[in-house]
C-alpha cells in the first residue's frame, strides 16, 4: 500500500535565511550539466490505496519478483545481493548518449565492464541516472534529446544490472544546458502551465515506466531536485498514472537545500536526498569533525535514526577547498584526494550512525572506463571512480558491519 510522505521543517527565520542563501553562494547541485539534505521527519498519513490490488500471483514479491528467490547463475554475480532490510550500498551512473551512438553490443559490454567494477566496490545497487531536456525556464514540454537513452537501450543495461544482482534504480534528470543562460536551474523552473507540463512530463515518463517493469526495477525516482514543483497537485496524478504501470518502489530525490529548509510534500513511497552539505572546515579536518558537520545539518530537520531516508546522492570534488560546497561541479582548484577519501568515510559513518537505508556515491559515467584514473584537465573532480584512496574508502563501507535501518 502505499503511504504518503508529508515532510515538515519548521527553522528559526535566521536559520532558514542563511539555508536558502546558501545554495546561491557555494552551489546546491553538483551536476548542473547533469544531476545536483538532511533527514527529515516522516509522517506517514494514511492516505488509501487508489492502485489496483496485487495479483494473488504477486503475493510475497517486490516489483513482481520473489526477492527471496535464488539469482540465475552469472559469472558477474553481486557476493551479498540486497533484500528489504539490508543497506543499498550503491552508485549513481550517470549515462548521456555520446554524439557517435554506441552500438548495441557496445552497450552490453560496457554495462558488464561497470557491472564488475561495482561488484569489486562491494556494492549491492545501482541506480541509473539519464538526462530529459526543457527548453526554457518556463517551458511545459519535456522531451528526449539526442543524448537521452533510448528505453530499449536502457532496458538492456539494467538487464544486465539486474542479472548480476544489484538492486536496480532509474531516474530521470532534467538537463539544464537550457536553463544556465538565465541563471536557472532544475529547481527554479516556472512552467507557463502546469497542467501542460505535467501532461507532457507524463507522456515522456511512460516508455521509461514500462521498461523499469519489465526488468523488475526496484525503484523508480519519479523526479529529482525539482523545488519549485513539489507540493503542485498534478504529482497525484502522475504517480497514480505511474503505479498503474510500475508496480515497484515510486521515489522522489529532493535536493538538500529544501530538503532542510522548507516543507516537501510528494506522494512517493519513498524519499531519497541529494545530500551535498557545506562544512566550514579546512582540509585537514578530521573524520569526526566531518561526522558532526553533517550531523549539524541533518539535526536542524530530525534528531536521531533516519531509517526512512536514503542519501540519493553523495560526493566531493577531490580538490582543495571543497568541503566549502561539495556539489561544485566546475570547480578546477588544486587536487587533493584525501579530501574525496576522507568525506565518502565521514558520510558512510552518518549513514550508519543515524540508521539510514543507505548511499548512492556521485558518480561514474556511463561510456568511461572505471579503472581509469580521472582526467583532471577536463573532467569533473566529483569522478571516484580510478582514485585509489577514494575506492578504498568505499569498499570500506559496502564491507562494514551494519546490517541495515532495520537494526537496533
Amino acid at each position: 500500500m502505499r503511504s504518503r510522505l508529508l515532510l515538515l521543517a519548521i527553522f528559526p527565520v535566521t536559520v532558514l535565511g542563511i539555508v536558502l542563501g546558501t545554495p546561491f553562494l557555494f552551489g546546491d547541485h553538483p551536476v548542473r550539466w547533469e544531476s545536483g539534505s538532511s533527514l527529515p521527519k516522516l509522517v506517514l498519513d494514511g492516505a488509501p490505496e487508489d492502485t489496483p490490488a496485487p495479483s494473488p500471483s504477486d503475493s510475497g514479491t517486490k516489483s513482481g519478483r520473489n526477492v527471496s528467490a535464488p539469482r540465475p547463475t552469472n559469472a558477474l554475480q553481486v557476493t551479498k545481493p540486497w533484500k528489504p532490510g539490508m543497506p543499498q550500498w550503491g552508485v549513481q551512473i550517470y549515462w548521456e548518449e555520446e554524439p557517435r551512438k554506441r552500438p548495441a553490443d557496445f552497450i552490453e559490454k560496457q554495462a558488464e565492464k561497470q557491472a564488475k567494477y561495482l561488484i569489486g566496490l562491494g556494492a549491492n545497487s545501482v541506480s541509473i541516472s539519464f538526462p530529459f531536456f526543457t527548453a526554457s525556464p518556463t517551458s511545459d514540454t519535456l522531451s528526449a534529446e539526442a543524448k537521452t537513452p533510448s528505453p530499449e537501450r536502457l532496458r538492456t543495461v539494467l538487464h544486465v544490472f539486474e542479472k548480476a544482482g544489484f538492486r536496480t534504480t532509474l531516474r530521470p534528470v532534467m538537463d539544464e544546458r537550457a536553463l544556465t543562460p538565465t541563471d536557472d536551474w532544475r529547481g527554479s523552473i516556472a512552467p507557463a502551465s502546469d497542467s501542460a507540463w505535467f501532461r507532457s512530463y507524463g507522456t515522456f515518463l511512460a516508455p521509461y515506466l514500462a521498461v523499469a517493469q519489465a526488468e523488475q526495477a526496484d525503484t523508480f525516482v519519479i523526479a529529482t531536485e525539482l523545488n519549485s514543483m513539489e507540493g503542485k497537485p498534478g504529482w497525484e496524478k502522475a504517480v497514480t498514472a505511474a503505479e498503474k504501470i510500475f508496480k515497484g518502489e515510486i521515489s522522489y530525490d529532493a535536493n538538500w537545500d529544501n530538503y532542510v529548509s522548507g516543507r516537501i510534500a510528494m506522494p512517493v513511497n519513498h524519499l531519497g536526498v541529494d545530500a551535498y552539505f557545506p562544512v566550514e572546515v579546512p582540509d585537514t579536518a578530521s573524520v569526526k569533525t566531518l561526522v558532526d558537520g553533517w550531523n549539524t545539518w541533518l539535526d536542524k530537520k530530525s534528531t536521531g535514526p533516519l531509517p526512512k531516508i536514503t542519501v540519493a546522492e553523495a560526493g566531493i570534488g577531490a580538490m582543495k577547498g571543497a568541503y566549502h560546497a561539495p556539489g561544485d561541479f566546475y570547480a578546477r582548484r588544486a587536487v587533493d584526494p584525501d579530501v574525496q577519501a576522507t568525506w565518502y568515510t565521514a558520510v558512510c559513518q552518518v549513514v550508519q550512525e543515524r540508521r539510514m537505508s543507505g548511499v548512492y556515491w556521485w558518480s561514474i559515467h556511463f561510456d568511461d572506463d572505471p579503472n581509469t584514473p580521472p582526467d583532471d584537465e577536463h573532467a569533473s573532480r566529483l569522478d571516484f571512480a580510478g582514485r585509489p584512496l577514494t575506492e578504498r574508502a568505499v569498499k570500506t563501507c559496502f564491507s562494514s558491519a551494519y546490517a541495515g535501518p532495520g537494526t537496533p
